[in-house]
């Protein structure tokens, strides 16, 4: 059985809080002429802290796209690998276990994928399969785990691993004045998580079912304008209501695995808005206190892109209520309008809600990192035939 293994969850040191962010909109678009509804949807978003890879004075200069994205390549060499170490603790694998790496971004672009980067640095395996996720924007985290759920199904002995590495502050635009783009400067934050997926052992959540559905004829409500300053984020005013048009598509993926989705014992889903978890609770009859991981990222952390799910995710762990077999909903969302779904059961026995397995003996083995001290036992024998 496939099992999602307990995410490793990372933001930077510099955070902005809502009414530092509420302070900068007054002062920069003082002049602006719906100052005010940018201001009441700011503080509307329950966002109160966000983290920035630089500070704040640096994240508003534009230095150009060139410089933004060798930042953006900087960044992740330097903070992806501790991530990475972490997962795999969790997932009690070492890189060399790995058979498939998912690197999933929105929000800076690499070719090579970083993926390669990590197979030279990092110690995993040369034959190690690559799977950069570049543009399915908030709904890459969803898609990263039903695309490792449908690799170790093909190959059930395998080990797959997820990092999602988004720096939205990267994207900031400082001549965009729409209101959509006035609302983004403060709702998305930076972080990165990374997640193991094995195919035989571990513990976590076993995934069951996944689906996928995409709203037709959305596809420009959430989209990027790339231009020569980089990527400008546009988003429609109609995004919040696309609840109304998802929420059938969860409902049905339960009902085709004979579950019913009012009545699951976890609910994971991206948090891009206060008002996508108020409809979604409004539109599958459910009690806000339903989407609490998520509405606590959202609150803490800002829209962190594909990160959420992985960041929501790392709550349950953390909160450790619920009891095996017990039956749960991971959703992503975003461009086209998409979601990405996936059904799972409980398996994590609560001795493991605690402290994570011995880091330093599932840490990767390349030159960024120590030997590990030991092997599982449960390696598969061969990785999967080309």
């Amino acid at each position: 059985m496939t099992t999602l293994c307990r995410p490793a969850i990372a933001v930077p040191e510099h955070i902005i809080t809502l009414e530092e962010t509420l302070e900068l909109a007054r002062s920069l678009h003082g002049q602006h002429q719906q100052l005010g509804l940018v201001l009441r949807l700011i503080e509307n978003t329950g966002v109160r802290t966000r983290h920035l890879v630089q500070p704040i004075d640096a994240t508003l200069r534009h230095p150009g796209f060139e410089k933004r994205n060798a930042l953006y390549t900087a960044e992740a060499k330097e903070r992806v690998p501790d991530v990475v170490r972490r997962a795999l603790a969790h997932g009690e694998v070492t890189a060399e276990e790995i058979d498939l790496l998912i690197y999933v971004s929105c929000t800076g672009f690499m070719m090579p994928s970083m993926t390669a980067w990590m197979i030279n640095e990092l110690g995993f395996r040369t034959d190690t399969r690559q799977l950069p996720i570049a543009q399915l924007g908030c709904a890459a985290g969803g898609a990263a785990i039903n695309r490792a759920h449908d690799f170790c199904r093909a190959y059930p002995e395998a080990n797959v691993l997820i990092v999602a590495c988004e720096f939205c502050s990267l994207c900031y635009q400082p001549t965009d004045l729409g209101v959509g783009s006035l609302l983004s400067n403060g709702l998305f934050g930076d972080a990165i998580a990374a997640a193991v997926v094995r195919g035989k052992g571990g513990s976590g959540i076993w995934l069951e079912r996944n689906g996928s559905h995409l709203v037709p004829d959305t596809e420009d409500w959430i989209s990027y304008a790339v231009r020569d300053t980089g990527f400008h984020f546009l988003l429609d005013k109609r995004v919040p209501g696309t609840m109304e048009m998802l929420a059938p598509a969860l409902r049905t993926l339960a009902e085709q695995h004979r579950w019913d989705v009012t009545d699951l014992d976890f609910y994971i889903v991206h948090a891009g808005g206060p008002r996508i978890l108020d409809d979604l609770s409004r539109f599958l009859s459910l009690p806000p206190e339903t989407f609490r991981f998520s509405r606590a990222t959202l609150t803490e952390n800002g829209n962190i892109a594909s990160a959420v799910v992985f960041d929501a995710l790392n709550r349950l762990f953390e909160e450790g209520k619920i009891s095996a077999p017990g039956t749960g909903l991971i959703a992503g969302f975003g461009p086209g309008i998409t979601a990405e779904m996936v059904l799972g059961r409980w398996t994590a026995p609560p001795q493991e809600h605690g402290a994570p397995p011995d880091a330093a003996r599932f840490a990767p083995v390349g030159r960024t990192s120590t030997e590990p001290v030991g092997k599982p036992t449960d390696r598969p024998a061969a990785a999967p035939a080309r």
